[in-house]
């Protein structure tokens, strides 16, 4: 019996990783936290926040690159593992990868959370102009700065 005991250890634990909420900061349309919740996840403490050194890029969908003078206003949540996996396990957003970030809250706090990112951002150039607009209409329900809506 007593040989048993280290799996049951290594089970509970990988349960309570499963269970346990981790931040994440959103910058696309995923910062609306009522559009998580009818897709079935239980997001938890939605606010605002920013993240130094990176810059928005809208092809298909957003993804974030790397620009040492830019910053990117969004709302970091808190989702389970779980949640996390089933989120990104759609195929719209199969591809993105998760990063670490430093986020600054409003409160001027900051807080690590993932990000996901693509890992091969579109090119310079291509976009679109219907998800800009609806990027644009979550940034302002969700109470970003205005002048960084209306430069989306």
């Amino acid at each position: 019996m007593a040989a048993l005991e280290p799996e049951r250890t290594k089970i509970e634990v990988r349960a309570d990783m499963i269970s346990r909420h981790i931040s994440i900061f959103f910058y696309g349309l995923f910062m609306d936290a009522n559009v998580l919740r009818r897709q079935g996840f239980e997001p938890a403490n939605p606010r605002p926040a920013e993240v130094a050194g990176m810059a928005l890029r809208i092809g298909k969908r957003a993804t974030l690159v790397p620009d040492i003078s830019g910053s990117v206003h969004g709302i970091v949540m808190d989702l389970t593992h779980n949640d996390i996996d089933r989120l990104y396990a759609d195929e719209s957003v199969a591809s993105y990868r998760a990063e670490a970030v430093l986020a600054r809250l409003s409160d001027s706090t900051s807080i690590a959370a993932l990000c996901f990112n693509l890992p091969i951002p579109p090119e310079r150039g291509v976009t679109n102009d219907e998800y800009r607009e609806k990027l644009r209409e979550v940034g302002r329900k969700v109470g970003l700065p205005t002048g960084y809506v209306d430069s989306v």
